[in-house]
């Protein structure tokens, strides 16, 4: 497994409005196909991620509760919109608007995942979702326990939207 050991930056990169990251993994989140864009941004070669677990370019800023949502979401077999925070090899970090969804072979057979990620709307980012996930990601933290943590984090989540009276994706939308 490719493990990005590469202390973050704090620099953060961008790509065109126009543009759009894809990958693809297989059901245990192995990476089976990535774009020119998805390497270019993330700085890899392709040899370098094929197979490998998509998490390594998980941010070590981003909330686990998210990917807890995301993963929990896609085993009910349903299409999930998330902004995401990911590393680069190099340590650079850079935003999106993910959009991921099961993926069926031609007999309708479950084989993994298909992810879209645009360039998100930066007033969004900056004024909602980043002081969220400052929030949960603190929550995470407080406590010793990492499963504890993230429960505590998806509990703080979850009571945001049932103050909202709605889901995840309904809040990410109608941002």
């Amino acid at each position: 497994m490719v493990e990005n050991t590469t202390p973050v930056s704090g620099v953060e990169q961008t790509f065109k409005d126009n543009e759009i990251i894809v990958s693809k993994t297989d059901l245990k989140g192995r990476i089976t196909y990535a774009n020119k864009v998805f390497l270019d941004v993330a700085g890899y070669q392709l040899s370098e991620v094929m197979g490998q677990p998509h998490n390594m370019i998980r941010h070590p800023d981003m909330p686990r509760c998210i990917f807890k949502l995301l993963w929990d979401t896609l085993e009910q077999k349903k299409e999930l919109f998330a902004y995401v925070m990911n590393r680069c090899k190099n340590g650079d970090h850079y935003w999106v608007l993910a959009h991921v969804t099961p993926s069926y072979d031609t007999n309708g057979q479950h084989t993994g995942y298909h992810s879209n990620r645009r360039v998100p709307n930066r007033k969004i980012l900056e004024e909602t979702i980043m002081p969220l996930y400052s929030r949960l990601l603190q929550v995470e933290q407080s406590h010793a326990n990492r499963k504890e943590g993230m429960a505590a984090s998806t509990q703080v989540l979850l009571d945001i939207l049932n103050e909202k009276g709605v889901g995840y994706d309904e809040y990410i939308l109608s941002l």
